[in-house]
């Protein structure tokens, strides 16, 4: 009932509000996580201004929105979100958007549903982590850009532009992230992480991938899951195992001190970036930097 409450205001205001637009000149754009921001800003340059709800390290399956975080997306010429319930808590608030007639883009929806990989235990019955098949993620670009391009007309040759030039990046990224995951011999294409966010990852580069969660960070791994995955690792000789950025270490831990506590070892072979990129104006604060990063260091642990 709060949470209403704070839409019905919100809406209000907004009602008697000029938007950011009419202001400056610029669409007023909201997105959610962090990969879509960066995305979004390699699109619209400076011909947008871009407000993201989520920094680095932040679990887009446990988010929350504030008061503020309402009013900001409320506010909003475009809101451009995931979809297929990554951003789950925020459900309730993209449908009254919906109900308002307020423009969204969500991005999953360009993707074939028989090219997502299906997932009975999660919310919208698909894995939401589109974006670590990088072929997703061009499609997703260009699919961006339309769509600000039918938007905003005047700007629309700028942002089909800028798109393409991004894709000619992501498609550099493919090159080197094959050559250097060709390195890796198939048998120890092992990927194993605090949860299941590497699917995607797992299906276009050919590795088993093992997350000691389920699709949300919201499900807890209990005992058994531990001990399970732990046998698994002593069986197939996994050298290493790897933290996420967005998640808190300890599952991880728990798994290495189960295998251990079998008289065997595996080490931790680094953390990589799941649901949220970098810290802000690093290399890995952006999807190529932390794609590369991530390739990097699962390749250099499971040598």
């Amino acid at each position: 009932m709060k949470k209403i409450m704070i839409l019905l205001v919100v809406l209000i205001a907004v009602s008697c509000k000029t938007t950011e637009k009419k202001q400056n000149g610029k669409l007023n754009v909201v997105t959610t996580t962090t990969m879509i921001t960066d995305l979004v800003k390699n699109i619209g340059g400076d011909k947008i201004e871009i407000n993201g709800l989520m920094g680095a390290g932040v679990d887009p399956h446990l988010y929350k929105a504030s008061e503020g975080d309402v009013s900001k997306l409320f506010n909003a010429d475009i809101v451009i979100y995931n979809g297929l319930h990554l951003e789950g808590k925020l459900e309730e608030v993209f449908e009254k958007m919906q109900h308002q007639n307020k423009k969204t883009i969500v991005i999953s929806d360009v993707i074939d549903k028989k090219n997502l990989i299906g997932s009975e235990l999660f919310a919208s019955n698909y894995d939401p982590h589109i974006w670590f098949d990088i072929t997703n993620w061009t499609k997703m670009t260009s699919y961006v850009a339309d769509k600000l391009a039918q938007i905003d007309v005047e700007n629309a040759s700028f942002y089909k532009e800028n798109a393409k030039i991004y894709l000619e990046k992501l498609e550099e990224l493919n090159k080197q992230v094959a050559t250097k995951i060709n390195e890796l011999p198939q048998e120890k294409r092992i990927l194993v992480t605090a949860h299941d966010a590497f699917n995607y990852f797992g299906r276009q580069h050919k590795f088993n991938v093992v997350g000691l969660q389920g699709l949300s960070t919201a499900t807890e791994a209990g005992v058994q899951d531990v001990q399970k995955l732990a046998k698994f690792i002593i069986d197939k000789k996994v050298k290493a195992i790897f933290v996420e950025s967005s998640v808190p270490k300890r599952t991880i831990e728990a798994l290495q001190a189960a295998v251990k506590s079998k008289n065997q070892e595996v080490v931790i072979g680094g953390t990589l970036y799941s649901d949220a990129l970098g810290s802000a104006g690093t290399i890995e604060g952006t999807y190529i930097g932390m794609y590369n990063a991530n390739v990097n260091t699962i390749v250099n642990a499971l040598k």
